[in-house]
């Protein structure tokens, strides 16, 4: 799903969000990403086998192996990963009691949205966490930058 009112309530909520295949190298979209979001307040909680810190937090070799009560307080998983690795991913995610989970641009399964969907989780697509919510909590638009998003109302900044 990624109508508005469900991008701005899932990156509203999120105050944990676990990012899978985050990189430790500046420059790569993943690390970007996550930098920003981290930036904008929320924790970031890296998982990658072929690190033990990213960002200033510890890394973890996948979803299972954060400890608790970490683990119980992510609230999304944002995946940067090809689109033939997710499966197990969402399977994982659905286990840790996420309840989202994203997956970034240009990865696409669609048997980890449905294994998801049926848990009960709200699945994100194709979409970057940085770019909407820059779009849908202000960033972009001063930019001159068409965000689609038509309202004579300020969106609500999350600030929690």
């Amino acid at each position: 799903m990624s109508d508005i009112a469900t991008l701005r309530r899932v990156l509203g909520d999120a105050r944990t969000i676990a990012v899978v295949g985050l990189s430790a190298d500046w420059f790569r979209p993943s690390h970007f990403a996550a930098k920003y979001m981290q930036a904008h307040g929320r924790r970031i909680v890296p998982v990658n086998p072929r690190y033990s810190e990213i960002l200033g937090e510890t890394c973890y070799p996948d979803l299972l192996s954060i400890p608790e009560p970490l683990r119980s307080s992510i609230d999304m998983v944002d995946v940067f990963r090809r689109s033939a690795d997710v499966l197990p991913i969402a399977e994982q995610t659905v286990m840790i009691g996420a309840r989202t989970l994203w997956l970034q641009i240009g990865v696409i399964n669609e048997a980890a949205l449905r294994l998801a969907e049926d848990a009960g989780l709200t699945v994100v697509m194709d979409r970057c966490v940085k770019i909407e919510y820059a779009r849908l909590f202000g960033g972009l638009h001063w930019m001159g930058v068409n965000t689609g998003v038509i309202s004579a109302r300020r969106p609500l900044h999350v600030t929690r």
